[in-house]
């Protein structure tokens, strides 16, 4: 065989090994990618679309309705930001106020500090209360210090009271909507669970301050009354 025969033979050879080289590259690297297409897909829950919708993640502010927002405790710069909003009533349930951030004249401050691991119906009552009168001035934001637990709570209330949801859809708003501190929410949960929604419905409209004959606030409230009735009437003065 002649030099040119054999080198041209050897370049044949060499262009089908090239070939099926890249034949089984190709059928390899189709397997893994058809690997990769079987693989089931994540199946994404779509967020509720009633929801709260966040608004500015800085400190945690989300839109609950469109006169009703909750946050984590504002400072100085989410004045724009609230003024914006329409915020004509700020209700805090952080212990210190908000004097130190907040001093438009044109912002009603409510101040009902509560704390999530002993929170009674005559609180939760008192803060519903207080949303609900405030919205007939305007927009109204609710937050203690993180906008997790205790503005958690009232919101999860809220929605269960005035908005007709169940409790279990107010409990996976309070999870799953991006608030964060889940991991401290037993306390608000617990409360969540345990109260008894129809009773605090008929002390809303009763007028009732708490849900209990034997609260506190219902006692004093009959002792105020007896003391009242035992003051003697000063007779008018006789012409």
């Amino acid at each position: 065989m002649s030099t040119t025969k054999f080198r041209s033979l050897s370049i044949i050879v060499l262009l089908l090994l090239m070939g099926l080289a890249l034949f089984f590259l190709d059928r390899r690297t189709s397997f893994f990618d058809g690997a990769v297409d079987d693989t089931p897909a994540v199946n994404v829950i779509p967020r509720p679309e009633n929801w709260a919708v966040s608004i500015d993640k800085r400190f945690n502010l989300y839109e609950i309705e469109p006169n009703l927002y909750r946050s984590a405790l504002p400072d100085s710069e989410a004045l724009p930001r609230l003024e914006a909003l329409g915020i004509a009533t700020v209700i805090n349930f952080y212990q210190q106020s908000d004097a130190s951030w907040l001093s438009a004249p044109q912002v009603r401050q409510i101040h009902l500090p509560l704390r999530a691991d002993r929170i009674t119906d005559t609180e939760a009552l008192e803060a519903l209360r207080a949303i609900r009168q405030a919205q007939g001035e305007g927009a109204v934001l609710i937050h203690c210090k993180h906008g997790q637990n205790r503005t958690g709570l009232i919101a999860a209330l809220y929605r269960v009271v005035y908005q007709g949801w169940s409790k279990e859809q107010a409990r996976a708003e309070m999870l799953g909507g991006g608030f964060g501190g889940e991991e401290r929410l037993d306390d608000a949960l617990r409360y969540l669970r345990r109260v008894d929604i129809d009773k605090i419905k008929a002390a809303l409209a009763s007028g009732a301050c708490s849900t209990s004959p034997w609260a506190w606030c219902t006692l004093k409230g009959w002792f105020s009354h007896d003391n009242k009735a035992d003051v003697p009437h000063k007779s008018a003065p006789q012409s």
